[in-house]
């Protein structure tokens, strides 16, 4: 039977078959399958195929092949997010309940339509993939300081980032970046989040190796580590938001005055932290990883899919 063309009848009559015998005789589905005399591949091309007849002149549409609006909303909502990888596209259009699809549907979709990304192409770095990854929230806090271009002059970004959720605790945009204004940053990170006592990630910076720094960090009971010198990947979570804070707002922003340039970078790391889905969360939220929702949201997407896919069957069965 293997090598033979099979009627649509005769096929569905076949897995029909082999459901009944399995729900009555102690038999396994492989053994079914090998009795039988057809291969796993040919079982579940038969059983996508259930209640479709053969159409050997073009492909076959299967039941769960995404339907014509979806590929419309797919490409419209592309082009309403500019920018944006295919994947983070998939599950924000999942989230936004605008289509329930897979990545590799989002890819097909967009690329016959020439809208991919191409230029999306980030080189990744092996080095340094022997470090301790933290388990949880609030084990591993990352500093450092980004240049912000203002009026000819600098503004300096020091931030706080959590290792686990990549959400930023606390940030100060602030005209020094001296030891004084470090320490300020780190101290009112930790009245945010009472009880914890992170390790301090930082680079070899003057401000994180001063005197100063490492008796504060005594007096607070903080252990600092260090990163690799002239190795600035090494402390890569937070290099990668600096990226993205550059990339996402400061290039797209003019800096009116100093209460305006607050307003902007406090409104893009809300945004950061609560609604732009992070390709290394499972595409969910930082907010998300910090208030432990990652189960729930990932349910949630399961059951979105496995609806769409549903409907779609019924769709195609009725037409």
């Amino acid at each position: 039977m293997t090598g033979q063309w099979v009627e649509p009848d005769i096929r569905d009559n076949v897995i029909d078959f082999i459901n009944l015998i399995r729900a009555k005789a102690d038999i396994s589905l492989k053994g079914m399958i090998r009795l039988i005399g057809i291969n796993y591949s040919k079982y579940y091309s038969w059983i996508d195929r259930k209640g479709i007849s053969n159409n050997h002149n073009g492909k076959t549409p299967r039941g769960h092949w995404c339907l014509d609006w979806e590929k419309e909303t797919i490409i419209s909502y592309a082009k309403d997010h500019p920018g944006e990888g295919y994947r983070r596209l998939t599950y924000m259009m999942i989230d936004d309940n605008a289509a329930a699809v897979s990545p590799a549907t989002t890819y097909r979709v967009l690329k016959a339509a020439g809208l991919l990304n191409r230029w999306n192409k980030v080189k990744r770095s092996s080095k340094g993939d022997g470090f301790n990854q933290p388990a949880a929230v609030h084990q591993h806090w990352h500093t450092d300081i980004k240049y912000v271009n203002y009026h000819g002059t600098f503004l300096f970004l020091i931030s706080v980032i959590d290792g686990y959720s990549r959400y930023i605790v606390h940030h100060e945009l602030r005209q020094n970046m001296q030891q004084f204004d470090v320490q300020i940053t780190l101290q009112r990170a930790l009245e945010k989040y009472p009880g914890y006592k992170p390790r301090i990630i930082s680079d070899n910076g003057p401000q994180f190796i001063s005197k100063d720094f490492a008796e504060y960090l005594k007096q607070a009971g903080l252990q600092h580590i260090r990163t690799s010198i002239a190795y600035p990947q090494s402390n890569g979570k937070i290099e990668r938001y600096h990226r993205t804070i550059h990339q996402d707002c400061l290039m797209k922003s003019s800096l009116i005055n100093l209460d305006d340039a607050r307003k902007q970078i406090s409104s893009y790391i809300d945004y950061y932290n609560t609604e732009r889905l992070h390709s290394s969360l499972f595409y969910l939220t930082p907010e998300d990883f910090l208030f432990s929702r990652v189960e729930e949201k990932l349910e949630l997407r399961e059951m979105k899919l496995n609806e769409a896919k549903l409907k779609r069957i019924e769709v195609r069965n009725v037409s």
